[in-house]
């Protein structure tokens, strides 16, 4: 199925409950029986008491009061190839959105599906089977942690926590261990604040502004603590990831949704820097204005959709060369 840049468009002669229930035939079925058939050939085990038709129906229930930015619904906005590929990479990945391990992010005409901390765990502990569990917290100022080297892994020693320290403007760091069943510490990360911020610089949403300060109206301002404790995480999760085989069936889809996520993600700003640009006139004989990276938004708006059609045409030619059946639509 490839996917199209047009939305999702109710048939003619049809009414919007019958439109809802004709694209859930169309998605959700579709998602179920290619994950079956990914189990009869024995290219995917899910989860113990994992059900793939309860967390489809989950997400289903979301997705139908769920609308993008411009207040508009997103089954209606999103493309069904886009729709399709998010809910496959979700029961892919073993994840239930009502158990918070996910989120839907609508792009423009695309939906993708966006990890949640306890998502980035429940992958972690599928992917690495000597793993036991994977906590994170957050480092306030006036806490006490210490912490040593061993053999170039960081152990958490001791963490001290008052709860008048409790303050998302104090946060100072966070870390996140690994713990195998022998309960011995497999792995941990630990990032001060500027390292989690120069992370977050990196996103395409921007939460960090000139001034090196989180945004406030910026999910991350609003949840910084959950922010920092994922961020964390997903670089700990990221050494299992990539210590996993290439060709498992898992590791393709949490690639593939992340290399999606970033790709809409791009492309959807580039578009809309575009569409600023319509209306940013620069008076004749006037220099565009410059940052302090010496290029203008006209530029960075070029850059921007540049790096997404590479993106894409990246994507394509890695889809092209692959052997096995990955889990695209």
């Amino acid at each position: 199925m490839n996917e199209s840049k047009n939305p999702t468009t109710p048939k003619s002669g049809t009414k919007p409950g019958q439109d809802l229930m004709l694209l859930k035939k169309e998605t959700a079925d579709l998602v179920l029986e290619k994950v079956q058939a990914f189990q009869q050939n024995g290219e995917l085990d899910l989860p113990p008491n994992y059900s793939a038709a309860n967390a489809l129906k989950s997400a289903w229930l979301i997705l139908q009061d769920a609308k993008d930015k411009d207040k508009h619904p997103v089954l209606q906005v999103c493309n069904k190839a886009s729709i399709a590929n998010a809910l496959l990479d979700m029961v892919v990945q073993g994840l239930n959105p009502a158990k918070k391990q996910c989120y839907f992010i609508p792009y423009g005409h695309s939906l993708t599906l966006m990890r949640s901390y306890f998502g980035a765990v429940a992958v972690a502990l599928r992917l690495n089977k000597n793993l036991e569990d994977i906590y994170a917290e957050v480092v306030y100022e006036g806490d006490s942690l210490e912490y040593s080297i061993d053999r170039g892994k960081r152990v958490i020693e001791t963490h001290k926590q008052q709860l008048k320290n409790i303050d998302d403007s104090k946060i100072v760091a966070a870390y996140a261990v690994a713990l195998g069943k022998d309960g011995e510490v497999v792995r941990s990360e630990l990032m001060t604040l500027e390292q989690i911020k120069k992370s977050w610089r990196q996103s395409k949403v921007s939460p960090i502004n000139d001034k090196g300060e989180i945004k406030s109206d910026s999910t991350h301002g609003k949840f910084t603590a959950e922010m920092a404790k994922k961020t964390v995480t997903n670089r700990l999760v990221k050494h299992f990831i990539n210590d996993s085989d290439d060709s498992d069936l898992v590791i393709k889809s949490v690639r593939r949704s992340d290399d999606m996520a970033a790709e809409a993600e791009a492309e959807a700003e580039a578009e809309a820097n575009a569409n600023t640009l319509l209306i940013d006139i620069t008076p004749e004989g006037q220099e565009p204005e410059r940052d302090g990276d010496g290029l203008s938004d006209e530029e960075k708006a070029e850059i921007l959709a540049q790096e997404a059609r590479e993106a894409r045409e990246a994507q394509r030619l890695k889809e092209q060369e692959s052997t096995r059946p990955g889990p695209g639509f």
